[in-house]
């Protein structure tokens, strides 16, 4: 009578062959896992990009299809109030007919939008700048210097920047209208030329940069000033260039601080005056908004290299 063969056990493997289907089970569930981070991050990246490419394109629909998808939204009573939507709102990504009678408004028919736009600019642009100019040198000495006053001051700093602009805005706008800043450009651009969120981020970036190399530009005869300048900015390219895409996106988008600080209107930058557009410019508000995307994109598509580096690099020099 013969013997059936017994079933060879892992143990009795070829070695060789054996690590070979470990290596494929290992492959295939790295692939598998990859799959699955990919198809995840795909969905949340589409999910995030809707409501722009939503934007961009009904920014380019007429005024009549507009008004015939989304007119329902923004429907009112007799006294002005909202009314039930009853309807299924249609959202339509791609437009029957391109229009670019919104664009034509915007950009030559009402130059108030276009004001309401360089008020921005006026707004955020010496902002980002004097706040890198005024956070690489207090960073410097923060990272430079040690002491228990140092520490103490790099504490407050940080309690600052914990607290929302909302628990601040009551001292800036007592302060500002103790100095008779209040109605002008000086009350937005005061408070955040020194905001902390710069100073924070660049000290840690610049308490990364090994001492030696501080020490050996002091062996050689540099200065503070050579130091800072010649040494402490350029490895800190990525983190400068990460807190001004930051800060620029952070005022770019305020809504409070005008409000609360300017009275007049005409002061008021674009994102303000965005959310008073009416119902009957439904067109306008998609194209107005396209346009006041476009800083932000181009900024953000430009420097983002330099954004993951400013957060991912570790100090040092590189090889």
């Amino acid at each position: 009578m013969k013997k059936r063969p017994e079933k060879m056990s892992a143990a009795t493997l070829d070695p060789r062959e054996r690590d070979r289907k470990l290596a494929m089970r290992r492959k295939r569930y790295q692939t598998a896992k990859i799959a699955l981070a990919t198809i995840v991050a795909a969905t949340f990246a589409i999910l995030f990009l809707m409501p722009i490419v939503l934007t961009i394109t009904n920014s380019f629909m007429a005024a009549s299809e507009i008004s015939a998808n989304y007119g329902s939204i923004f429907a009112t009573d007799a006294n002005g109030g909202k009314v039930y939507i009853s309807e299924r709102v249609n959202l339509k990504f791609i437009p029957d007919m391109v229009s670019f009678s919104q664009y034509n408004t915007v950009l030559f028919k009402s130059p108030e939008y276009l004001f309401k736009f360089w008020n921005s600019v006026i707004l955020v642009g010496p902002i980002v700048v004097f706040q890198l100019i005024v956070a690489s040198l207090a960073s410097y000495g923060f990272a430079r210097y040690r002491g228990r006053i140092r520490e103490i001051i790099f504490f407050a700093y940080i309690i600052l920047m914990l607290m929302p602009y909302q628990v601040t805005l009551v001292p800036n706008y007592l302060v500002s209208d103790w100095l008779n800043l209040l109605d002008t450009n000086w009350a937005i651009w005061l408070p955040g030329i020194f905001s902390p969120f710069a100073v924070f981020l660049l000290t840690k970036f610049m308490r990364r940069i090994p001492e030696s190399v501080l020490e050996a530009a002091q062996i050689d005869g540099a200065g503070e000033w050579q130091i800072y300048r010649k040494i402490c900015m350029p490895l800190c390219k990525g983190a400068i260039c990460s807190a001004a895409i930051l800060v620029f996106i952070d005022y770019w988008n305020m809504v409070e601080q005008p409000l609360i600080l300017m009275s007049d209107p005409e002061q008021h930058p674009l994102s303000v005056f965005l959310s008073k557009i009416n119902a009957g410019e439904i067109g306008l508000a998609f194209a107005v908004a396209t346009i006041y995307m476009v800083p932000s994109l181009l900024i953000f598509l430009y420097g983002e290299e330099y954004l993951v580096d400013g957060i991912t690099y570790q100090g040092g020099i590189k090889g």
